[in-house]
């Protein structure tokens, strides 16, 4: 083998080297990126769903706020009925006075209460 073959030989065994550590840097930024592209995705997800809670949030305290001004519209009678209606009694007209089993609501007694109160 002549000297310039050799050259050449340890050459292309220098370029196999240089490009097989080239390979390997380049699957270790293909595994990086991979990480970083599942954990951008697991947090736009839990974005997504902070804004729906926060949105759904947001909805029941606008729900909230027009009863919450009914009540400060409510005249002492009414204000009464409803002390008593928070007590677990019935205020309606059908069962007034009586213990409402569990607490359960009851439309009448909230119609009583909280009727053209708004107006």
């Amino acid at each position: 083998m002549t000297l310039e073959k050799r050259d050449l030989y340890d050459s292309i065994d220098q370029f196999e080297d240089e490009l097989s550590a080239m390979l390997n840097k380049l699957q270790k930024m293909k595994e990086s990126l991979q990480e970083v592209v599942e954990k951008n995705t697991q947090l736009e997800l839990e974005n997504q769903r902070l804004r729906d809670h926060l949105r759904e949030l947001n909805q029941v305290a606008e729900q909230s706020a027009p009863t919450e001004k009914i009540k400060q519209d409510l005249s002492i009678s009414r204000k009464n009925l409803e002390k008593i209606y928070e007590e677990g009694f019935h205020v309606c007209y059908d069962s007034y006075g009586s213990r409402r089993e569990n607490d359960e609501p009851c439309a009448f007694c909230l119609e009583v209460i909280y009727r053209d109160s708004g107006k």
